[in-house]
C-alpha cells in the first residue's frame, strides 16, 4: 500500500493592516461596551491614530519583504 506523502504547506504572509486594525476594533469595542471611553472625540481620535499606526506598520513590512 502507498504512503501518502505530505504536501509541503504553503505559508502565507502575514496582513499586518488587517490583523492590528480588526485588534484596534475588537479593543475599542471592549472599551465601549465597559464606558471606559464615552467620549465620540477621544474614540475618532484613537480610530486615526490606530489605523494610521498600522498602515505604517504594513509599509514597513511590505519595505523589510522587499514586495
Amino acid at each position: 500500500m502507498p504512503r501518502e506523502v505530505d504536501k509541503p504547506r504553503r505559508v502565507h504572509r502575514t496582513d499586518w493592516m488587517a490583523l492590528l486594525s480588526g485588534m484596534l476594533f475588537v479593543v475599542l469595542g471592549i472599551l465601549i461596551l465597559t464606558r471606559e471611553i464615552t467620549d465620540p472625540l477621544v474614540l475618532v481620535s484613537l480610530v486615526i491614530i490606530g489605523l494610521g499606526f498600522a498602515g505604517l506598520v504594513a509599509v514597513i513590512a511590505r519595505v523589510i519583504r522587499g514586495k
